[in-house]
């Protein structure tokens, strides 16, 4: 038998004519899945919020809102310094203070508070569900936390 036939068959589902994997297509996939995730969630935080808003007047509506933009406020530590930087990058002392405004745990931490707490200030609960929706949003599209340097990580 032929050696040289035998290392271009390969078993079902481990590699096709190009080379590629079912892993590998697994890599293309899990990302498209996750950010559609993040989408289903952001969607079902914004819903959350209009409701919030609606049953609880204007200030749960106007807090969900400023919730909403908040986070991406962080932009503006440093801006002074952001001159000559590449486009993308955020200044790297902004970092701390964006990822921890990006990281979906600290207002899922506050909510759980919230419920189990002695606080019943129905827009609190509207504006931690605007900000889960922003952080939802931008996972969705692909804004991620960043590394110490200002990158998007990947």
């Amino acid at each position: 038998m032929n050696t040289a036939a035998m290392s271009t068959i390969t078993a079902p589902g481990t590699a096709d004519a190009e080379g590629m994997g079912a892993a590998s297509r697994g890599r293309r996939v899990l990302p498209a899945v996750h950010r559609t995730a993040w989408l289903l969630n952001a969607f079902f935080w914004s819903a959350f919020a209009v409701l919030e808003a609606v049953n609880h007047g204007w200030l749960a509506g106007l807090l969900a809102v400023a919730f909403f933009i908040a986070p991406d406020l962080t932009f503006l530590v440093g801006i002074g310094d952001a001159r000559g930087m590449t486009k993308g990058r955020l200044q790297p002392r902004a970092v701390p203070y964006y990822n921890t405004a990006h990281r979906a745990l600290v207002p899922l931490a506050l909510m759980t508070l919230y419920a189990f707490g002695p606080v019943t200030w129905a827009p609190a609960f509207a504006a931690l569900c605007g900000w889960l929706a922003h952080i939802s949003y931008d996972r969705a599209f692909g804004y991620g936390l960043r590394t110490k340097e200002g990158f998007q990580r990947d």
